[in-house]
């Protein structure tokens, strides 16, 4: 039965990247905005409208994102930047979110990175590569705002690489709060597939010409090794992992979550709400989720997040 349904999931998994790939190839670049400013696009109630509204506009960017006249206020003085995961663009992953964010009071940030310019597929570049452009984009977010530090919130690879950001790149100094949805921070073994495909180096760079950030998370990976070695947080830096335990890419979910620390807060989708059911793709569009990402990074206004009741019959 567990076996079935982990096939099941995979084939699934399998069949929406085949689709972002035969789609993403048809996808042309839409026109920049006034100053080269990528457009923005509508919001979407899951990632799935919002991946099919990329194919056909691959440059847009998320709803109410990079006003880059936009003035920090005193109750939110930090701007938020938005990390993509892996294979996704930014709309894809953040096209429900971004205009709760906004709505909310913050100045939003987004970008695409670790992908050809102008395709939906991206964050595909070794996590390095895509990290160390992200603080790029992060010090111009800092010198347009007037901001002294910024929070970012990522999903899946785009919650594990701004710690490459922190330890490396002086991101301690930089990053106030760290808030991953499903993040890969200890990696994947994708149910021993991805960890089966490391070791037969033809397979392995098969997945890793085209895909290297496929292979920097595997869980084994000398990255990951190097990312978590002499320990997995610093201090100044408040981190939140929100996870599902219906995650059928990070695998197992706990790989997601950090070692527990005073600046760690590590928060269980179904401990909150156990009806929730919520998978890694979908999570960046929970509205559960989306709750504790606003609490997290306002806590002193937080708020209980309203759990749904979910019917069996709907759940299964």
């Amino acid at each position: 039965m567990v076996v079935g349904t982990r096939l099941r999931r995979l084939g699934a998994l399998a069949a929406a990247i085949g689709l972002v790939l035969t789609l993403g190839g048809q996808a042309h670049a839409t026109e920049r905005g006034p100053s080269g400013q990528e457009p923005t696009g509508p919001a979407q109630p899951n990632i799935l409208t919002a991946m099919a509204y990329s194919f056909a506009q691959p440059t847009v960017m998320p709803p109410h994102t990079n006003d880059w006249d936009c003035e920090p206020s005193a109750e939110h003085p930090n701007p938020v930047l938005l990390s993509n995961g892996t294979l996704v663009n930014s709309y894809a992953d953040w096209a429900g979110l971004s205009g709760k964010l906004a709505d909310a009071g913050f100045c939003v940030f987004s970008v695409n990175l670790g992908g050809a310019e102008g395709s939906p597929i991206q964050t595909v570049a070794p996590v390095a590569e895509t990290a160390t452009q992200l603080a790029e984009f992060g010090d111009r977010v800092l010198a347009a705002t007037g901001a002294e530090r910024l929070d970012v919130v990522g999903h899946s690879q785009g919650g594990m690489n701004p710690r490459y950001w922190i330890k490396n790149l002086g991101g301690e100094d930089t990053i106030d709060r760290l808030i991953g949805l499903a993040p890969s921070n200890y990696g994947t073994d994708l149910f021993g597939l991805l960890t089966l495909v490391q070791r037969v180096p033809l397979l392995r760079d098969l997945v890793g010409v085209p895909f290297p950030a496929f292979n920097d998370q595997e869980t084994h990976s000398e990255f990951l090794a190097e990312l978590n070695e002499g320990g997995d947080t610093v201090p100044g830096v408040d981190y939140t992992v929100i996870q599902t335990k219906y995650d059928q890419v990070v695998t197992p979910y706990t790989n997601a979550f950090l070692d527990p620390a005073p600046n760690v807060d590590n928060v269980l989708l179904q401990d909150v709400c156990p009806a929730d059911k919520t998978d890694h793709l979908g999570i960046t569009y929970d509205p559960i989720a989306g709750q504790l990402v606003l609490n997290a990074l306002d806590p002193a206004n937080a708020e209980p997040p309203r759990c749904r009741f979910v019917p069996p019959i709907l759940s299964s």
